[in-house]
């Protein structure tokens, strides 16, 4: 149900002319939110079934259902089918006894349903990929979790179900290890990882048992270093806070939060290391700084992006410090975006558009998911997920 918009605050921009673009996401604004009360700002955030503390994660599954990494409460969320009003309660928890307990890894043992700041979650196959972040490893259900705390079938980072060390509690990465992982995709039938810690982007050809080795690695030479932008400058190769991962018209995206960026490459490498072909939210490979070193953003410029989710022609980012949504249809290197939301312009910024929280604003925007023409937004800094139609 669509309710009308309040009014929010005067927002910051730039002098001087601006451009709005047209938008990304419908303006009429959400047609479901989760998470959140409009008439009540000061709801509680402790765990139910209706509610969220920081989510970062999201998935529209193609079976139809909803999945949410409910971060702050240390659990997974499903709805069996993705809800179309507000608040929604949830169907399915992964990761707490009930749902009205958190904490990490339920308060106990580090197990194969127990989750520590879990991050992102994609479908996988059939079933569902989650990035526990903070266990150092990926959860995969090779079906969709039908019953609440249903075990994983498989663990990568790890080896056995209570590991939770970063590495396997070694100094240097391999093949096998991750490292505050954070975000996962599939992409060409492949699972892909932001092993964010280790500064690099893992690829899996074909997953089939808990530990397996990953076959290819992005964003530094080989599988045992874990250097910021691969040891040097910044470059076409190395990355500093690899996060969202998709294949756009061909391309495989990888936001790299920490250097202010979307990296493309031209095809889905095949060999280790391989550098990017185009970067946007930069100029040039060689830079890095948020907003392209201006306090106000631009159409062509970013300060940590970590979502990213691809339909059709347009790459929707979560430009997330400017606490807004953007989406590219050009794709070379120093292209501006064309389309947004959340701002009345490019050049504008600030959380809730420094107000107070409305049905359209956004603060700190993490994770996104895109299925048909629906679009999930993690609105992290609002503790709630939204529900988007992308704009006609």
């Amino acid at each position: 149900m669509k309710l009308s918009l309040a009014p929010s605050f005067e927002p910051v921009k730039a002098p001087g002319s601006v451009t709005s673009g047209p938008p990304l996401l419908d303006p009429n604004g959400p047609f479901a939110i989760l998470g959140w009360s409009e008439t009540d700002l000061a709801a509680p955030i402790s765990p139910a079934r209706s509610t969220l503390f920081g989510p970062r994660g999201v998935c529209l599954h193609p079976n139809g259902s909803l999945w949410v990494c409910d971060t702050g409460h240390h659990r997974l969320l499903g709805w069996r089918k993705t809800p179309a009003e507000d608040n929604q309660p949830a169907d399915i928890l992964i990761g707490q006894p009930d749902f009205d307990r958190e904490g990490r890894n339920a308060k106990g043992t580090p197990s194969a349903v127990t989750l520590n700041v879990p991050t992102g979650v994609c479908a996988w196959g059939d079933g569902l990929a989650v990035a526990d972040a903070w266990n150092h490893r990926v959860l995969l259900w090779r079906q969709v979790p039908t019953e609440p705390n249903q075990p994983a079938d498989i663990i990568l980072g790890q080896v056995e179900a209570d590991g939770v060390l970063a590495n396997r509690g070694a100094d240097a990465p391999t093949a096998a290890t991750l490292n505050w992982c954070y975000g996962v995709a599939q992409v060409d039938g492949m699972l892909a990882v932001a092993d964010t810690g280790n500064r690099r982007v893992l690829l899996w050809e074909d997953v089939r048992e808990t530990g397996q080795p990953a076959d290819r690695v992005l964003g530094q030479h080989d599988f045992t270093t874990r250097d910021e932008n691969a040891g040097v400058a910044v470059g076409a190769l190395g990355m500093r806070w690899p996060h969202g991962i998709a294949v756009w018209r061909g391309k495989l995206a990888v936001s790299d939060a920490g250097d202010n960026r979307i990296m493309l490459w031209d095809s889905i490498p095949d060999r280790l290391g391989a550098p990017c072909d185009a970067v946007i939210g930069q100029a040039g490979f060689d830079d890095c700084d948020h907003n392209q070193a201006a306090y106000y953003p631009s159409a062509a410029a970013v300060n940590m992006p970590y979502g990213i989710a691809a339909c059709d022609d347009v790459l929707v980012t979560a430009d997330t410090a400017n606490s807004r949504l953007i989406g590219w249809t050009e794709q070379d290197t120093g292209a501006p975006a064309s389309r947004l939301t959340g701002q009345p312009d490019f050049a504008s910024k600030g959380d809730n558009r420094w107000g107070m929280p409305v049905r359209d604003s956004l603060c700190w925007p993490y994770g996104l998911s895109l299925r048909d023409r629906t679009v999930a937004v993690a609105d992290s800094g609002n503790n709630r997920v939204m529900l988007w139609d992308l704009a006609t």
